[in-house]
């Protein structure tokens, strides 16, 4: 490995290949060992996305990463922080609009994701490489989509275990509506979407659905209800000005297609 050369990321794709880094990220990542450690830290304080010292969220990973195994020093202070502003910044607001308030739920979301980027970001410090942490080298903002849904899953269980199911109310069994245009498929179910590939195609999919329920769909990816008793709770229903039977009738078309593109026709 030369001097300017970056270790790659570890973690294997079902064919056995290694994933690898954007080759922009690569090539900032390998401009960014001609600098010292001071200005490394200085790009930290460029919020602008757009001028060439901006650091990405994909290189402040790599950055964090590499410095696990040596002691902090006062740039590894900065890039921890700033890494974790980013991380916070994807993950629910617990305060309401009008900062009066707490919602409980998104605090608890908030929480929950940040303890487990914390647990990852530890684990891998303590030279127990954590391969899922090389999905924040590759697509951070993917990466943290996962994270944020997969908190928001734990949360969601554990206060209110029913939510999001439609039963039959003579049956009690599943509303029929839902099997039959969805076949019970969640697009969105954590063991499918630990595979970075399925969630690449899931993105294609879903931006290949008609606008409405596009709109749709990514709200659910987000946790928003599709309806609250409570109010002030953002939902879709009101969002979109439509009621939550609509919601969900078009939601179950779109769980439809999507099975249908990401099964090629196989069971789920």
């Amino acid at each position: 490995m030369t001097a300017t050369s970056i270790a790659p990321l570890k973690k294997k794709k079902s064919n056995g290949e290694l994933y690898t880094r954007l080759p922009e990220i690569e090539a900032k990542l390998v401009a960014l060992r001609t600098l010292t450690r001071d200005e490394i830290a200085a790009r930290c304080a460029v919020q602008n996305r757009e001028p060439e010292n901006y650091l990405p969220s994909e290189c402040l990973v790599h950055l964090v990463r590499e410095h696990r195994t040596r002691p902090f020093d006062a740039c590894s202070e900065v890039l921890f922080g700033t890494l974790m502003e980013r991380v916070l910044h994807g993950l629910p607001k617990s305060e309401s609009w009008d900062g009066k308030s707490e919602r409980l739920t998104d605090g608890n979301v908030r929480d929950e994701g940040k303890y487990r980027f914390l647990e990852m970001l530890g684990r891998d410090r303590l030279q127990e490489y954590v391969e899922a942490l090389d999905f924040f080298e590759i697509r951070f903002a993917k990466a943290l989509s996962k994270l944020r849904m997969d908190a928001q899953r734990k949360v969601y269980r554990r206060e209110d275990p029913l939510e999001n199911i439609e039963f039959d109310c003579e049956t009690g069994g599943v509303a029929e509506k839902v099997e039959r245009a969805a076949g019970s498929f969640d697009p969105f179910e954590s063991d499918k979407i630990c595979n970075f590939d399925y969630l690449l195609h899931l993105d294609e999919a879903i931006d290949a659905l008609p606008d409405l329920q596009k709109a749709i769909v990514e709200m659910i990816r987000k946790g928003i209800p599709i309806e609250s008793k409570e109010p002030g709770i953002v939902n879709i229903s009101n969002i979109l000005g439509k009621t939550p039977k609509t919601i969900r009738t078009h939601r179950d078309k779109a769980y439809a297609t999507l099975r249908v593109k990401l099964t090629k026709g196989e069971p789920a």
